[in-house]
Parts: structure tokens; C-alpha cells; sequence
């Protein structure tokens, strides 16, 4: 056997964006984007994207190069996870909800050639590229407005948009076939980033070949046939979608936009479009919860939906079972490419009391396909933990669909592999059946509405207000978000003398939050202050924040706020 080599025929590097080739072909009546009016087929995603990736060619975009983009759940950003890397380049999605000054810090760290943005963040946009202005590095960087399809053109004599890319490509039967050849499957296809804040923005770069095995575990751990309705209720930009912008295009399937989540579109698309699957927060569910009787109407069958982001309480995965929807929970991070642990359902526990079904289901479950090991250690000792679901420790995980590191950071990357594998930094226990459980999260990081949030980004801010002497950030539970931020505040000398009444406090705390509120993207801000004399510390002056979240945990925000915060939900997404 030593005498057979390989070549062309039998080593053909791994890319998603073969999928979009083979979805052309094999499925060529099956709609692929439907965005309001505007649909599509395959075939003509097909042809479009092969349009875009001919144009960027065209404006000089090179083997990787840089492309980012802002946008919401729409048929461009669908169309660019396939366009950009058939043009060799990498695909920089960004978070819509982060604020000009944390976009710019992205930009100035990615360095892309060309950023494509949203015509309704425009402002945005305007005041981001102000900030970047003093970058030598970005003086050349082409700004590219995407408009909607059937919008009056809005654009000026000059100026490139998105629509006009996609007319004006010219892909020959030359060129067509190299944008589906990469060179090396281990070239970079993403960069997603951890944080966008000014602090220490981590570029998370995927490779095509992680992206590959990524949505092919995804497609089997899911157990999603063929042609399936996607519901696009999670951002694309968040890890590409957890990969689904290339499994639906894999199993044939018909992608409905939403660029707002909201109980009443939600069930809207689930009725019109007969939705199958789709993606999202717990925070989600609570959504789900409060449509009207009329919203949840029987269907014909249920829709299957993956979260992740954060646990879901046992009690919510019920009620939202009890609407339709088949839940299973994951678990993931931006360095391995989404989603790596799924809960799989064991025949055998579908025979188990309701309640006992829920509590199983709020597991984390076992590694996908795509992971060569995961498993829990003792994070000094390194050796594995009992499987005997009490004894806690670190979640570490190895395989091809891990990133292939941090961008212009050597330091993070070696800390983050220095032990073979990828230290997620995340805590639980394993169980005897080998089902994983997370007891607890990297240290201190806030998970809200499936986003994370530093909560020394956030203190940070807060020891730069003049009154503050002393502050912790820690979690704090809420019905919608899963979590938002609390912080602990100690005033400077002299000011907790001055009108000490409840009044004055609460002067104080709205004084702090809308600080934050200017300094910070809003949904890091913390929703309470609480003051206190001194903070609880250990004998090496460390300040105890589990005793923090302990006072927390009885801290919910009113109904009143909630129903305020889902009118306004579309906001955060």
C-alpha cells in the first residue's frame, strides 16, 4: 500500500462553499432565500453568488483578504458566507449590536479591504469610519451600502452598492470553477470575533476545514433531513450562523429571514412557510411565551429548535415544549466554530417522568462528530474527573473544527492550546453516561441573550466615573436575557456622607448606568447598581464575587421592565 499516492482525483481539500454548487444542482426548483417579497432559488444563489465573488475579484480582493460586514438576517449577508471565500477571501461578520466605537476596534484589528454595511445602519456606519479615519492602515478601505432588493436606489454618482456588484460580475467558465478550489483546506474561510470592545478584541479565525466538519456534525447531531424551512431567529453573525448559513445549503434547504424577533413574526413564518427548524437563545423562549393564543396554533408538525448561549431552566424547555417546539440544547464557543456538545435523546428516556425529561434535557450532552476528544479535567492535575456528575471541573475539547488560532495575538493562542487541547474555560461535571453538564462559566463572563459580556470591560468604565471607588461586576438573573450585568459599587470617601437616602442612591444609580450607557453598547450596561461601605475580599485582598452573585440571585427585574424590554427586543438583535 505504500506505493499509492494521492492526487487530484482523491484529495480535494474540504470547504462549505461546495455545498452551494451541489444545492444548485441537485435542487434546482427548491427556494433558498425567502426575505419578505424577495425570493430566491438555488440556481440563482447560486448565480449570484458567483456574480459577487467575481466582482470582488474584480476590485482586487486577493487570497486573504479581509471582507467585513454589518448586516442584519438578510439575503446579502446569506449570500457573502459563500461569495467572499469563493473570491479566496475571509468573511469578517460583525455584530450589529455593537456601538461605533467597538466596531472601530475591529476594523483597526482586522484590517479588511472592503467593509459591506447595512443602508440602515448608515449612521453607524458614518460614525464608525470617523474613528477609524486616523488609521493609516484603513485609508483605503471601500466602504459598500447594501440596500434592499426592491428599495429605490439611494446611491450617488461614485458609489458602489451591493445590487450593482452582483449586475456588473462577469463570472467567466474560466473563472467559475477556481472560486470552488481553495488551495489548502486549512486557509482561513471566517474571522469572528469574542469581543468587539476597545479592551482586547480576539479574532477568532476558522478555517475551511473546521467550517466543513463543523456543518456536516451539526447536520448529523441534529439529525436534519433533507429540505429543511430555516427560521434565521439567530444572527448570522454569530458564529456564522453556528455554521447553518452552510448546512442549509447542504441539505437543500429554504432560508426565511427575520431581521427582528418577535413573537408574532415568529409564528407568522412558522405558519406561512411550514418552518422546520431553527436557532436561538433561551432568551428566545421567553418570547415564544408570550404570543397570543391565535400565534400558537396547532401545526402539522413540530419545529425543532437548538439552543445554546446559555442553560435553559428545566421549567421554560416545558412550557416551550408544550407549544410546538422540540428543543434540544448545546453548547459552544466562537473558537470551536459553534456549537460541539449536543444533547442527544436516548430512546429509553422518552419513557421517563415529564419533569425528569426536562432536567436531562437541560445537559450540555456529548461531543459532535467533529471533535476528536472532549472531556472534563482537573484543570491543575489535568487528569479526568470522575464520570459521577458531583465532581467539578474544566471542559476541554480537541478536533479539526477548532480554530486555528487568534489573530496578531501569538499569547492567547498558546495559552489557549498549551495542554493539546482547547481549554474552554468553562466548568461542570460529566456524567456516568458520559453527558456533560456545566455547573458554571468562565469565571466571571455575563451571558445575555446568548451574547457574552466581560464584566471587566465593564468595571473597567466604571472605575474611570470620579465617584466610584470600588466596583465588581457580576451576573444577575433575568426573566428575558437569561442574565444582565449587576455591579457592586464603593463611592469615593465623602460621598455616601452627603443625603444618605434612598433617593440620593437612586440618583446615583441612574447617574452610573447612563454613564455606562455612554461609554459602553447598551446591552453590556449594568440594569442595577447596588452601593455598598466596602466589598467582601479574602485575606489577600481578592474580592469574593460569588458572594456577589449569592446577593444577586434574588435580584429580578419587575414585570413592568420585562414587557418593556420585549417590545424593544428587536433592538438587541
Amino acid at each position: 500500500m505504500e506505493d499509492l499516492a494521492l492526487c487530484e482525483a482523491n484529495n480535494v481539500p474540504l470547504t462549505p462553499i461546495t455545498f452551494l454548487k451541489r444545492a444548485s444542482e441537485c435542487y434546482p426548483n427548491r427556494t433558498s432565500i425567502i426575505d419578505g417579497q424577495t425570493r430566491f432559488t438555488w440556481p440563482q444563489t447560486y448565480d449570484r453568488c458567483c456574480r459577487l465573488a467575481a466582482s470582488l475579484i474584480s476590485l482586487n480582493i486577493t487570497k486573504n483578504n479581509v471582507v467585513s460586514v454589518v448586516a442584519p438576517n438578510i439575503p446579502a449577508m446569506y449570500e457573502m458566507h459563500f461569495a467572499v471565500p469563493m473570491a479566496g477571501a475571509v468573511l469578517n461578520p460583525i455584530n450589529t449590536r455593537l456601538d461605533a466605537t467597538s466596531i472601530a476596534a475591529i476594523l483597526c484589528h482586522a484590517k479588511p479591504k472592503i467593509l459591506f454595511i447595512n443602508r440602515n445602519f448608515e449612521p453607524l456606519a458614518r460614525e464608525t469610519l470617523r474613528l477609524v479615519s486616523c488609521d493609516d492602515s484603513l485609508l483605503n478601505l471601500r466602504v459598500i451600502f447594501i440596500d434592499d432588493i426592491d428599495a429605490p436606489k439611494k446611491v450617488s454618482s461614485g458609489e458602489l452598492d451591493y445590487e450593482g456588484l452582483i449586475q456588473r460580475g462577469e463570472p467567466s467558465p474560466l473563472l467559475v470553477p477556481r472560486m470552488f478550489r481553495i488551495q489548502d483546506e486549512h486557509d482561513p474561510i471566517s474571522l469572528n470575533y469574542t469581543s468587539g470592545t476597545t479592551a482586547d478584541p480576539k479574532g477568532v479565525v476558522i478555517t475551511h476545514r473546521g467550517a466543513y466538519l463543523s456543518t456536516l456534525s451539526m447536520i448529523i447531531g441534529w439529525e436534519m433531513g433533507a429540505c429543511p424551512v430555516y427560521l434565521w431567529t439567530l444572527p448570522m453573525f454569530h458564529c456564522n450562523g453556528w455554521t447553518f448559513t452552510w448546512a442549509v445549503a447542504a441539505r437543500g434547504g429554504t432560508n426565511v429571514c427575520m431581521r427582528h424577533v418577535t413573537a408574532p413574526g415568529i409564528y407568522k413564518n412558522i405558519s406561512m412557510y411550514s418552518v422546520t427548524h431553527m436557532c436561538c437563545a433561551p432568551t428566545v423562549f421567553n418570547i415564544l411565551l408570550r404570543g397570543n393564543a391565535l400565534e400558537q396554533s396547532h401545526r402539522s408538525g413540530p419545529v425543532h429548535v437548538l439552543t445554546g448561549g446559555s442553560p435553559p431552566p428545566a421549567a421554560l424547555v416545558k412550557k416551550v415544549q408544550r407549544l410546538g417546539f422540540q428543543v434540544m440544547h448545546a453548547y459552544g464557543l466562537t473558537e470551536a466554530t459553534g456549537p460541539v456538545l449536543f444533547c442527544e435523546w436516548p430512546d429509553e428516556w422518552n419513557r421517563l417522568p415529564e419533569n425528569q425529561q426536562m432536567e436531562l434535557k437541560a445537559r450540555q450532552g456529548l461531543g459532535i462528530l467533529g471533535l476528536a476528544e472532549v472531556d472534563v479535567r482537573n484543570n491543575k492535575t489535568q487528569e479526568s474527573v470522575p464520570r459521577d456528575g458531583k465532581t467539578i471541573g474544566e471542559i476541554f475539547i480537541r478536533g479539526s473544527i477548532l480554530m486555528k488560532g487568534y489573530l496578531k495575538n501569538p499569547k492567547a493562542t498558546f495559552e489557549a492550546f498549551k495542554h493539546g487541547c482547547l481549554n474552554t474555560g468553562d466548568v461542570g461535571v460529566i456524567h456516568p453516561d458520559g453527558y456533560i453538564e456545566i455547573k458554571d462559566r468562565s469565571k466571571d463572563i455575563i451571558i445575555s441573550g446568548g451574547e457574552n459580556i466581560s464584566s471587566v470591560e465593564v468595571e473597567n468604565v466604571l472605575y474611570k466615573h470620579p465617584k466610584v471607588l470600588e466596583v465588581a461586576v457580576v451576573a444577575m438573573p433575568h426573566p428575558v436575557w437569561g442574565e444582565t450585568p449587576c455591579a457592586f459599587v464603593v463611592l469615593q470617601k465623602g460621598e455616601t456622607d452627603k443625603e444618605d437616602c434612598e433617593d440620593k442612591f437612586g440618583y446615583r444609580e441612574k447617574d452610573l448606568i447612563e454613564y455606562c450607557r455612554e461609554n459602553l453598547p447598551h446591552f453590556m450596561c449594568p440594569r442595577k447598581v447596588i452601593f455598598l461601605e466596602e466589598l467582601p475580599k479574602n485575606g489577600n485582598g481578592k474580592i469574593l464575587k460569588p458572594k456577589l452573585r449569592d446577593i444577586t440571585k434574588g435580584l429580578v427585574d419587575d414585570k413592568d421592565e420585562v414587557n418593556l424590554i420585549s417590545r424593544n427586543f428587536k433592538s438587541r438583535l
